[in-house]
């Protein structure tokens, strides 16, 4: 590539670390002088947001090349939201995940089997990322004899929190040109936010701000959800699955265990085939770019044994807490 860090015009850093200073020590390390540094800080959609910052700044005319880095040790704070009053003693994201659980389980008269279903696809499917923090197969039974964390949870539902990183590089039009033959476009992006504390939520079956994410990030494509090929979904618990693709309108509502059954049982892997968050482990910082380079590298045809036929139009979906917050992101070869 004939790229070096004088091209740089942008370094920006997501993470939830307490560490100060990040993006301009990444930049010293790096031997880089970028006119834009700093950090970006959303909990697990932290990664899409340093994403639609590098792109709004490259779309300004601010700059022409920005690298976007993620990163999170396993003890990051932002697991715990300690300004929540609202959630009393259930500070842990657990908590509003039990309650997506049961809320979900109820509506649509979902089992435990039926869940435990989407950890089985994502750790199968994580064997072929050789990044990944699992990378070992469970069965129903594994997942459903695994350890009980609360009334609708167990830990092989629960994607882990690990230490990683993920780094991409965001070039304008012209620039692209000069290192590489197979650029992947962002043609679609949505984000919002409804909230911050989950005790705000409307409902705790759907996901209100991934459904209007994705309806900005569609029409903004131009395509609809039925163009997609390929897929990342943030799965930070089993439930989230297919309350994601109910969300995001790939299937009717209530309808997203059936297309993972329907996937997982035809080979299918369309959907997170790195093996998701469960599979993969959860650097928060880190997650949405990770996210964003495995649906690049489908585009590109160079994902190896995780490679999803003829992609040509790929979804990252990345979201906060109780989806109180989510990016959609659509990528085109």
């Amino acid at each position: 590539p004939n790229l070096t860090q004088k091209d740089i015009d942008a370094v920006l850093v997501s993470s939830n670390n307490n560490s100060k200073y990040l993006s301009a020590i990444l930049s010293e390390i790096s031997g880089i002088q970028p006119k834009i540094a700093h950090t970006v800080e959303s909990l697990c959609n932290s990664g899409t947001n340093s994403i639609v910052a590098g792109y709004s700044y490259i779309a300004s005319g601010l700059a022409d090349c920005v690298l976007v880095s993620g990163a999170e040790r396993y003890d990051s704070p932002g697991q715990i939201l300690e300004w929540d009053k609202f959630r009393g003693e259930f500070k842990h994201p657990i908590f509003w995940a039990s309650i997506f659980s049961k809320a979900y389980k109820q509506k649509y008269s979902i089992k435990d089997e039926d869940l435990a279903l989407v950890s089985v696809k994502n750790h199968k499917q994580s064997i072929n990322n050789p990044n990944a923090l699992s990378q070992k197969e469970y069965s129903i039974s594994d997942v459903l004899n695994s350890k009980k964390l609360t009334d609708d949870l167990r830990l092989l539902d629960c994607s882990r929190p690990c230490t990683g990183g993920a780094s991409i590089l965001l070039t304008s039009e012209e620039v692209c040109k000069n290192f590489t033959d197979s650029p992947v476009w962002i043609t679609g992006i949505g984000q919002k936010t409804t909230s911050a504390s989950f005790t705000k939520n409307l409902t705790f079956d759907n996901m209100e701000s991934t459904k209007n994410a994705a309806i900005q990030a569609l029409q903004m494509s131009k395509h609809s959800v039925a163009d997609v090929d390929v897929m990342e979904l943030h799965d930070a618990f089993s439930v989230c699955e297919p309350m994601a693709l109910d969300s995001l309108g790939m299937t009717q509502e209530g309808k997203g265990m059936d297309m993972v059954k329907e996937v997982y049982e035809t080979e299918n892997t369309k959907i997170n085939p790195r093996g998701g968050i469960i599979g993969s482990g959860h650097p928060l910082g880190a997650t949405g770019i990770a996210q964003t380079i495995e649906i690049t590298q489908q585009l590109q045809s160079v994902a190896g044994k995780r490679q999803v036929d003829n992609a040509k139009i790929g979804l990252v979906h990345n979201m906060s807490a109780a989806s109180t917050s989510s990016t959609v992101l659509v990528l085109e070869n």
